[in-house]
């Protein structure tokens, strides 16, 4: 039985899959972590968790967050998330500028990447290292 909680995708099955796409992914992938976070360390309770939420997941806090990171990434992770800036993006939200979105698009898909080849503790370390800040 395949187990999609832990997919693990090959190199060209990764390739194939749009920059869109792997922002999609990673786009699920950092609300669960930030929704992980914010329960792990008591943030924010009741109504006020959903706004939490909403405040890290934005794009002008994704693009800000993914300034931490970016020393940090290889080579690869560096391309991939350069190929997720490049998306070809068609609306943009209103409180959001294009580069902001552009960012936030680039972080999703460098997560979504992550994830669908398997990297769990990278994915771990480099959202550990953004919520650095909010600790």
């Amino acid at each position: 039985m395949e187990n999609h909680f832990e997919p693990h995708f090959t190199n060209d099955q990764l390739r194939s899959i749009s920059s869109i796409g792997l922002a999609h992914m990673g786009d699920a992938v950092f609300e669960v972590l930030v929704r992980e976070w914010l329960c792990a360390h008591g943030k924010a309770t009741g109504r006020g968790l959903h706004q939490a939420t909403i405040r890290l997941v934005c794009a002008e806090s994704q693009a800000e967050k993914a300034k931490s990171i970016l020393p940090l990434l290889t080579e690869e992770e560096a391309a991939v998330f350069k190929r997720g800036r490049n998306a070809q993006v068609h609306t943009v939200p209103s409180h959001a500028s294009r580069a902001q979105y552009r960012e936030a698009t680039a972080l999703e898909a460098l997560f979504g990447w992550l994830y669908l080849s398997g990297q769990r503790e990278r994915v771990n370390e480099l959202f550990s290292r953004m919520m650095e800040e909010h600790n």
